[in-house]
């Protein structure tokens, strides 16, 4: 079987990845590794790794477009940070894209896991980590004057980090677009982890904000792959990841916000060292 060509998809192989696609979509919009689900699938069926990649990138746009308007809600307020890190996932994205065309698939195996690992362990602290920022944050605000000592305390206030802060979120940032871009699967997780370790923000925003710029990373990467690998992408294999997904989205979203925050961190944590063996045993 060549890279550019799939061939006939049987019954079977269709049902099958029609699965795989409103699975993942719908992982995705919760959590963000719903590449694992896909691509090993698109394996399964004889399509060539890089094909893989870059058909499931494509097809899995339309799932991130549902996750993100289904989180839309969660988005509100968030304008001007999104128009900060927005540009920053473009970027990530394009150099990751660059880099999976350019580097070898083993490049990033061993640092994916770290990665996730980590991101597992940021989510697991989130409330802690956020606890002490939230007091770092009314302490510079007591000293400028701008709020006393607790009183951002349970009123739901969500003040952006000073000037290091900013810097480090952005870079983080920029860093998860080029893995989204390079790979895609469990860049939600990490998202979700890193902007939770530098937001005082509850967990659905930071839910909502993480669909947003993996819609970017994945729509930057699949503009790429089309333009540049136009002819070894199996559109078959995207049209059905497509529909699948934007179901998979849609459902996603409904079940993710209605979850308590708790649950919604329990969520994310399992799935993440699901995504973690998958990583670690394909």
């Amino acid at each position: 079987m060549s890279e550019a060509v799939l061939g006939d998809l049987t019954g079977w192989q269709l049902l099958l990845l029609s699965l795989a696609a409103v699975w993942a979509g719908a992982i995705n919009a919760v959590v963000g590794s719903g590449t694992l689900v896909t691509f090993p699938t698109l394996v399964a069926i004889g399509v060539p790794p890089v094909s893989a990649t870059m058909s499931n990138a494509v097809g899995l746009v339309t799932g991130g477009v549902s996750g993100t308007w289904g989180y839309r809600r969660e988005l509100r307020g968030q304008g001007a940070r999104a128009a900060r890190l927005v540009p920053m996932s473009v970027l990530g994205a394009l150099l990751g894209a660059f880099l999976l065309l350019h580097l070898p698939a083993t490049t990033f195996e061993t640092v994916v896991p770290v990665l996730v690992v980590l991101a597992i362990v940021l989510v697991l602290l989130q409330p802690r980590l956020q606890a002490r920022t939230r007091r770092r944050l009314e302490r510079r605000l007591a000293v400028s004057g701008a709020a006393a000592p607790g009183s951002l305390e349970g009123t739901g206030a969500s003040p952006g980090p000073g000037r290091t802060g900013q810097v480090v979120l952005l870079v983080v940032t920029f860093l998860i677009g080029v893995y989204g871009g390079y790979f895609t699967a469990a860049q939600g997780i990490l998202l979700v982890g890193a902007h939770g370790a530098l937001l005082v923000e509850p967990i659905q925003r930071l839910n909502a904000m993480k669909n947003l710029l993996s819609l970017v990373v994945n729509v930057v990467a699949a503009a790429a792959y089309v333009v540049v690998g136009f002819d070894r992408i199996v559109w078959e294999a995207v049209l059905v990841i497509a529909v699948g997904s934007l179901l998979g989205g849609l459902l996603g979203a409904s079940v993710g916000r209605r979850l308590p925050s708790a649950v919604l961190r329990a969520t994310i944590v399992v799935l993440g060292v699901v995504a973690l063996v998958a990583l670690v045993v394909r």
